[in-house]
């Protein structure tokens, strides 16, 4: 089961996107995805999910909204490294 949420949005802003209802719905649903994963606030499989796709095409399609795939500080990235 999952949850949804409803947004308002000007009348005419789909005339200005050029976007139809649906196209709208995937861009709005991808873009709030992947600012929850810039901000580490959800994993990019919880990410993937929301956006209704598969987790390696959520994080090829990452780079069109200047967000790295690899989203660790340094220190992590570190971390990691020592106990892989």
């Amino acid at each position: 089961m999952s949850n949804k949420i409803i947004i308002e949005y000007p009348y005419n802003l789909l005339d200005l996107l050029q976007d139809s209802p649906e196209e709208f719905e995937e861009e709005a649903k991808m873009a709030m995805a992947v600012k929850l994963f810039e901000l580490k606030r959800i994993s990019s499989g919880m990410a993937a999910e929301m956006a209704g796709t598969d987790r390696v095409s959520f994080l090829l399609e990452l780079h069109r909204y200047g967000v790295e795939m690899i989203n660790m500080e340094p220190e992590e990235l570190a971390s990691d490294l020592e106990n892989a």
